[in-house]
């Protein structure tokens, strides 16, 4: 049975075949050049055949495919809702893809989901039952794995901790996104230095906010300084909730944030239970951008592996 992982963002798709042992036998990347709606599935559907093809794989052999998908994949009604794909609202995925696909078997999975799945199987966690993988990127979201099992809630919107209150009072800044997100995502720094500085194009991304805190940029350093306050305050929290081994830090953000790492686990020091994070280690994701193409792989092999055992 051959293993196939599908790695979905908002302006690409990385697909991959997969050895048994979870290793990368040969992948493709596409661009989705403004798609929209069953066109990306088509074009999901159709890098699964490339794959299959220049691998010299019958169509007819049977074949599971892992989707990693940018929102939520709802497991009771197999739709999914991804914002930044238009036409996703409640998109029949894995019923598009196993009609497009003969001999196929199809599971689909939210980008935290296949981050802990990724980071567990084949990277910085392998081994591990119990941890936590911070993704910090245009959003935050967490991927929560306990006791082996990777936590869904009761509709795949567990680990949206882009929405943790860690200040008071509320504004309506935060009902967008939540207010851990709009101060600390990779958007929000880049937000809060231009409402501090009042110079919206001197701080276009984070990664020049980075930059000018390297500088030692005043409101760089500000904004930097209370994002590390608060990845300090959030990670306490999830491990005074999940009691986890490791917490993994990945996304667009961890990138250049990496070195801040110390200081952060010294902030959640302050915060969490304290046996808990003594217990815990932060460690930066050992896969990088290709966390989600690996978990994906992840989820087609585990699917195979339960059939197997039937």
């Amino acid at each position: 049975m051959q293993a196939i992982g599908i790695d979905l963002g908002g302006t690409k798709l990385h697909a991959a075949l997969f050895s048994d042992s979870g290793e990368i036998i040969t992948d493709r990347t596409v661009l989705l050049e403004g798609r929209m709606g069953s066109r990306v599935a088509e074009l999901i559907a159709g890098l699964c055949v490339t794959l299959l093809e220049e691998s010299n794989i019958s169509p007819d052999e049977e074949k599971t495919i892992g989707i990693c998908v940018p929102g939520i994949a709802d497991n009771l009604t197999h739709r999914v809702w991804a914002p930044n794909i238009p036409g996703w609202n409640s998109f029949p995925l894995k019923q598009f893809i196993t009609d497009a696909i003969p001999a196929s078997e199809v599971i689909v999975a939210s980008d935290r989901t296949c981050y802990i799945l990724g980071e567990t199987g084949m990277g910085v966690a392998k081994g591990l039952s119990h941890v936590v993988y911070m993704s910090v990127g245009t959003g935050i979201g967490a991927g929560i794995m306990t006791e082996g099992r990777v936590l869904h809630g009761s509709a795949d919107i567990a680990g949206a901790i882009g929405w943790l209150a860690l200040q008071p009072p509320y504004v309506e800044e935060y009902s967008n996104s939540g207010y851990f997100e709009t101060c600390a995502s990779g958007t929000g720094i880049a937000a809060q230095a231009r409402k501090l500085s009042g110079q919206p194009a001197v701080y276009p991304d984070s990664r020049s906010v980075f930059e000018a805190y390297e500088r030692g940029n005043t409101v760089a350093l500000r904004v930097i300084d209370k994002a590390v306050e608060l990845w300090g305050m959030a990670s306490a929290n999830m491990v005074s909730i999940f009691n986890p081994k490791m917490v993994v830090w990945g996304g667009g953000v961890f990138g250049p944030a990496v070195r801040f790492l110390d200081r952060i686990y010294y902030e959640a020091c302050k915060w969490a239970q304290p046996i808990s994070i003594r217990q815990c280690r932060f460690e930066a994701s050992g896969l990088g951008q290709n966390a989600g193409l690996i978990g994906a792989g992840q989820l087609a092999l585990n699917a195979i592996k339960t059939y197997e055992k039937q």
